[in-house]
């Protein structure tokens, strides 16, 4: 039965896509099986894992308004070797739909509910904000992965996400919890990256990742390739840093590599 990590933050522009999309890549290349679903209507994950969102029949709109099969949405990124629901402009409308719905903040969880054995691990790209379809996303998930910059704008806004996902919890889904933050687009001449760094590891603690992904240019050029940036250039320093976060992350879930795992 799959775990499902949604990876959140209100706050656009620290990285969740990247982290969303090269977490997919490595962990289908330590063999796992693994579903990215783009909740974004950027759709930003769909074109990074190489699906063009200009041609899709259907999407993950289809599946939250009109009740689609998943398995007719479902597409394969050759490049990153994992399945993905994509997304499109259509999502946007989605929220103006689904208010009338009933329970619909549960509509993405009942559509995950028969194919959570085809996986592994399933990984939501939720919207940088805190709307219906992150709702949607934190109730479908075991648990949230926060990835945020290392400036005090960030710090700001993960106190909102950090209650909400309390909410969540009370209310909707009893189950849920951060697993961790993870530090992004971090410059490590930075003293502001470095102070931050400290108060994140002050407040959270252990929750916090060992692993830093730095500022590198090879994971700002993957996507308009539609590449993982860890397969783009494998021996760049963002690359090397997403496989190391992949490699904590799996211990820290107590995953295993497959006997399948590419070298």
């Amino acid at each position: 039965m799959a775990l499902t990590l949604a990876i959140a933050n209100q706050k656009g522009g620290v990285g969740k896509t990247t982290t969303a999309v090269n977490l997919a890549a490595g962990l289908s290349s330590r063999g796992l099986r693994v579903l990215l679903i783009d909740l974004d209507p950027q759709a930003n994950a769909t074109m990074g894992a190489g699906v063009d969102k200009q041609h899709l029949q259907q999407t993950i709109y289809q599946i939250l308004v009109e009740d689609a099969e998943l398995a007719s949405v479902r597409q394969h990124s050759d490049s990153g070797g994992f399945d993905v629901l994509p997304a499109n402009r259509d999502l946007a409308g989605a929220e103006v739909e689904m208010v009338s719905m009933m329970a619909r903040e549960q509509r993405l969880k009942g559509a995950l509910a028969d194919i959570k054995a085809d996986y592994d691990l399933i990984l939501l790209d939720c919207p940088p904000a805190l709307n219906l379809l992150t709702l949607n996303g934190l109730v479908a998930a075991d648990s949230v992965l926060i990835p945020m910059q290392c400036e005090y704008y960030a710090l700001e806004g993960l106190t909102d996400l950090v209650n909400t996902v309390r909410m969540v919890k009370k209310h909707l889904n009893p189950k849920i919890d951060i697993l961790g933050l993870l530090r992004t687009m971090v410059d490590s001449r930075s003293t502001l990256s470095q102070q931050v760094a400290e108060q994140l590891q002050k407040h959270f603690g252990n929750k916090v990742f060992d692993t830093v992904i730095p500022r590198n240019v090879r994971l700002a050029e993957a996507p308009s390739y539609g590449i993982p940036g860890m397969l783009y250039d494998k021996t760049s320093r963002g690359a090397q840093a997403y496989l190391a976060f992949t490699d904590e992350l799996m211990a820290r879930l107590g995953l295993q590599i497959a006997e399948t795992a590419s070298a």
